[in-house]
């Protein structure tokens, strides 16, 4: 759920694979499933149930928000967590989303909306690895927040203005979903055609001539 970026630097490989950071991303994709039961719990018409799976919620954006911080500033960036910690998030969100709209307290086009643009950040992600990391912007930020609220009022049983309320907080989280992924947008096509790696292919494409174009790597 978060758009917090990957380290720049490969980290050594004297780091060790089982850490704090590791432990608590692992945490968060055990509590997934737990997490669907609860929500699913006698589709929906489990009060109980349903603050449970608020609970298991929260406590699983809690270690969303403490795996990267501790592990980033103790140097315990493992190849393993910038893997499992983003694939984690989206399972989280996506089987929050999807259990919501299937028990029809969500419609699906929110659904479809949010996730689209999450599994869209990862494959740009991976587009512009080469070129460097787009640092999270405050918007991205802001989005993860809001959305993270959205959902919890949405899994909790509320009724009257309360319910009204986690309305209008979703449309805020959609709106901020979107903004923040069309800026990601921006930020990845200019990353590619401005990196270092970039500048270097289109000097070697300069030096080689015209017509040199296709036989250049052009690293884009």
């Amino acid at each position: 759920m978060t758009d917090a970026a990957d380290p720049v630097v490969t980290p050594p490989q004297s780091v060790r694979l089982v850490n704090l950071p590791n432990a608590l991303t692992v945490l968060r994709l055990a509590l997934v499933p737990v997490f669907a039961v609860l929500l699913l719990q006698d589709h929906g018409l489990d009060d109980a149930g349903r603050y449970w799976a608020t609970l298991v919620f929260g406590l699983a954006i809690i270690t969303d928000r403490y795996d990267g911080l501790i592990a980033r500033r103790t140097g315990q960036v493992t190849e393993f967590g910038k893997l499992a910690d983003p694939i984690a998030d989206k399972a989280l969100t996506g089987t929050a989303l999807i259990g919501l709209s299937i028990l029809a307290f969500l419609p699906w086009w929110v659904t479809a909306v949010i996730l689209v643009r999450e599994v869209g950040v990862t494959l740009l992600r991976f587009w512009v690895i080469r070129h460097g990391v787009i640092a999270a912007s405050r918007g991205g930020k802001a989005k993860t927040v809001v959305q993270s609220l959205a959902i919890a009022l949405y899994i909790l049983p509320l009724t009257g203005a309360l319910a009204t309320t986690r309305w209008w907080v979703m449309a805020a989280a959609v709106l901020l979903t979107v903004l923040s992924g069309l800026d990601y947008v921006y930020r990845a096509v200019t990353l590619r055609q401005t990196s270092a790696r970039a500048m270097r292919a289109a000097a070697a494409r300069r030096a080689a001539g015209p017509g040199a174009g296709a036989r250049t790597d052009t690293a884009a």
